[in-house]
């Protein structure tokens, strides 16, 4: 038997005990990749904001917060900001939520978001651009329509529909002309149809919730959106969608601060587990070790040995860890499709890398007293241990 292979088979010569041990650190390596797969997702998601095209600013109505849904803003605002330096083109947006009582669009949207409803957004179709959306799957509705809507990738998925289909919002049924998908899991996940006819749905005439604002080629975001605050101060108020981003990202830093955490504890909870199983298995050995002494293996074979038993047991927790964090994220965007629509989860390697590096630091600090403890045995005094 070749030494590689001796150091492979060895740790299951005692099945439970080294089975125990592979689970307790491939939960650690699980919650790190499940984390990893999912904060880098939602990041990628939001880096989609900035995409060529779509809109650098949002004015929204001074003192909002952003999130609201009705109508805050005069639409005439739309045509104003264009004088503004460095504006180059303008779109008044509208918000709502379906309040359809539609028993397809009506459960799926209570089983997405508590009951608030499908979000539709109003928006000229010659302004789609700003919003992110640069195509339609179909055609876009036309502003003169009053039936005709276009419905995100994701929403599409979630209530089963495709273009030629009717769709029953606030108790009257639309025809879906297009399907649309921007990388932007919120837009991604509603409707859009024309501005004038979801002002007249929602009794919000001459009304929008935001302002999309594209900037010439050669303005300066921050300048531009300084000056539209500055044109019209305690009226509107901005946003950039580098700072939406930002603002996300940080939020999501949390997460990443919290998956590096359960790193470092699952090294130390995993290294402890180790270190019992190591030097269980070293005490178990003890005769064993001593005969390989006595027919001159050395101290560094030994050492080497173990050590290498105790990697191999975090690496194969390292895989079954892996696999267990795809699988089950994969099952679970599977099994709730809402979440899948929200959550597209990443495949990086520096994730994989990760729980790879705290696999193999666990078996080199889990396995090196172990190894060294047995590497300093006697011969003589290993072949009389009983």
């Amino acid at each position: 038997m070749s030494f590689l292979s001796l150091v492979v088979k060895n740790p299951f010569r005692n099945k439970t005990r080294s089975s125990l041990a592979i689970v307790g650190i491939a939960i650690g390596i699980m919650v790190i990749v499940a984390l990893g797969m999912v904060t880098g997702g939602l990041k990628n998601s939001t880096q989609s904001t900035l995409k060529a095209g779509a809109a650098e600013v949002t004015v929204i109505q001074a003192g909002s917060n952003g999130f609201g849904s009705s109508g805050s803003i005069n639409d005439s605002y739309v045509a104003d900001l264009l004088n503004v330096s460095g504006v180059k083109d303008t779109a008044g947006t509208l918000r709502a939520s379906n309040t359809s009582t539609g028993t397809t669009s009506s459960n799926s949207s209570q089983a997405r978001f508590g009951g608030e409803g499908i979000t539709i957004t109003g928006i000229d179709s010659n302004k789609l651009s700003l919003a992110g959306v640069d195509s339609v799957n179909g055609t876009a509705f036309t502003n003169s329509s009053t039936n005709e809507v276009i419905i995100g990738k994701t929403e599409a998925q979630s209530l089963n529909k495709t273009v030629g289909d009717t769709i029953n919002l606030y108790g009257k049924d639309f025809t879906i002309t297009g399907t649309f998908e921007t990388g932007n899991f919120m837009t991604d996940n509603g409707i859009m149809m024309p501005l004038s006819t979801l002002q007249n749905l929602t009794s919000n005439d001459g009304k929008v919730s935001d302002i999309l604002v594209k900037v010439t080629d050669n303005a300066n975001v921050t300048s531009v959106s300084q000056s539209i605050e500055n044109t019209y101060p305690n009226q509107l108020s901005t946003t950039t969608a580098a700072s939406s981003a930002d603002r996300i990202n940080q939020g999501l830093s949390f997460i990443d601060t919290a998956s590096w955490a359960i790193s470092l504890l699952a090294i130390f909870i995993g290294a402890v587990g180790v270190i019992n199983t190591m030097i269980m298995t070293v005490y178990e050995r003890t005769r064993e070790i001593g005969v390989l002494k006595a027919v001159g293996w050395k101290d560094r074979r030994i050492l080497g040995m173990i050590l290498g038993e105790s990697i191999v047991l975090t690496l194969i927790a390292f895989v079954v860890g892996t696999v267990i964090a795809i699988v089950g994220v994969e099952v679970l965007l599977t099994l709730v499709p809402s979440v899948g629509g929200i959550i597209k989860p990443s495949f990086a390697i520096d994730i994989f890398l990760r729980a790879f590096a705290v696999a193999f630091i666990v078996g080199v600090i889990g396995g090196l007293y172990p190894a060294y403890r047995a590497s300093r045995l006697s011969p003589t005094e290993a072949l009389r241990y009983e």
